[in-house]
């Protein structure tokens, strides 16, 4: 349990540079590109991860992780007026996210909090959580993928690569690392 937290910080870290990265290479009319009418533009699941990290995170040892002031319904509305309120609106919830974290030590892993008066240890609901990032992102890296086309620049081992990669991670030693210790 000792490295549980800090591996938990460097994967939402891993997850947060992955949206970074996919929002770098985009405009904003990118950003608000709705692919098909009935789904969801990057800026519009921004609003939504950025609605739920403020709602779980914020006092979440002490407050059910689903807020009395949450507009979960209006997290699905784009109203960004630039590429920079964007990034800003996903800062805000990574930071939420990040100073919740910072302040948990590993007696509070086995508390138990509530989301939606659901009981969760601390260690089920970050592992709630992190699922749901993850595959929020994977969903903002694929649009990002798809409205970039061959301009895309690969965020892991490009196409072709594989090969190279791995003979270099088998040139070095083994030791006891995190894979995003060298991103």
């Amino acid at each position: 349990m000792q490295s549980y937290l800090p591996s938990v910080i460097k994967q939402f870290t891993y997850y947060k540079t992955l949206g970074d990265k996919t929002i770098e290479q985009l405009n904003f009319e990118q950003l608000r590109n709705q692919l098909e009418e009935d789904s969801n533009s990057i800026a519009v699941i921004v609003k939504h991860l950025t609605g739920n990290m403020l709602s779980r995170w914020t006092n979440f040892l002490i407050e059910d992780g689903e807020k009395s002031w949450r507009q979960r319904d209006e997290e699905f509305e784009a109203n960004f007026s630039s590429k920079s309120d964007i990034i800003s609106c996903w800062n805000k919830g990574w930071d939420c996210l990040f100073t919740a974290l910072s302040i948990l030590n590993i007696e509070d892993l086995e508390r138990v909090i509530y989301i939606r008066n659901q009981g969760h240890t601390v260690t089920e609901a970050i592992n709630r959580q992190m699922m749901h990032y993850a595959y929020h992102i994977g969903q903002i890296v694929l649009i990002g993928k798809q409205i970039k086309g061959i301009q895309w620049q690969s965020l892991s081992i490009p196409r072709g690569e594989s090969r190279a990669y791995n003979t270099s991670k088998f040139n070095t030693e083994k030791g006891r690392r995190h894979f995003t210790d060298d991103l």
